[in-house]
């Protein structure tokens, strides 16, 4: 793991955890997120459009083996839900700025329930332009929410309800590799959201990114 971004994570856990340090905490998940989407910034420059649809380790056990252009999608989709239907309980940024269309993408889920040669089909759909504008809304939009959060705030847990709420929005696959993301979800407070959506899941999905991006670089 990218040793920056394994000391800011763990900082700002710490720093989440304590009233005197909260603040400070929100800060730097902040700056991680910073650093994290300009790697993403640099897959954009730097690969052509086949590159992002690209399995190198198309049968290899972890997220390495999906294509850059799918793990994008999956971060910031997971975000956008998580963030909107289940934080904020408004629209999610996919419909409301019409991403939906936009994307051109097949689905609505968070694609989990795709597999090897179903991602690179998934991924070859991609308008990857109006993907990345997708991607800069849903954070800066995320942005602001973890801005607007108190100490008290985070404590919230996820109910029934909001479960419900999302449940009904099909946009979690009900295939069993994906709708277990409903419970684990519902299962946290705003303080795990936190934690994993909106920071070590990126760590996690860029740094199989840049794995792959090394890979067809080096071939």
């Amino acid at each position: 793991m990218n040793q920056q971004w394994s000391e800011l994570n763990k900082t700002a856990q710490t720093q989440l955890n304590t009233k005197a340090a909260f603040f400070d905490g929100i800060e730097t998940f902040l700056e991680l997120r910073k650093q994290l989407i300009e790697e993403l910034y640099k897959f954009k420059a730097e690969l052509n459009r086949e590159q992002f649809n690209e399995m190198p380790f198309i049968n290899a056990k972890g997220y390495h083996n999906k294509t850059i252009a799918y793990s994008i999608w999956h971060i910031f989709r997971i975000e956008d839900i998580v963030a909107h239907t289940l934080i904020c309980n408004d629209e999610q940024i996919f419909f409301s700025e019409n991403y939906y269309n936009r994307i051109k993408a097949p689905i609505i889920t968070t694609g989990n329930e795709l597999e090897k040669k179903q991602i690179a089909v998934f991924s070859k759909s991609l308008d990857l332009n109006e993907l990345y504008l997708y991607i800069t809304s849903v954070r800066n939009s995320t942005d602001k929410i973890l801005k607007s959060f108190s100490f008290k705030d985070i404590k919230r847990k996820m109910t029934e309800e909001d479960k419900e709420r999302l449940t009904r929005l099909n946009v979690v696959s009900t295939d069993a590799k994906a709708f277990w993301l409903i419970d684990y979800w519902c299962g946290k407070d705003i303080a795990g959201l936190i934690k994993m959506p909106f920071s070590r899941h990126w760590i996690m999905h860029i740094e199989a990114s840049l794995r792959i991006k090394n890979k067809i670089c080096r071939l």
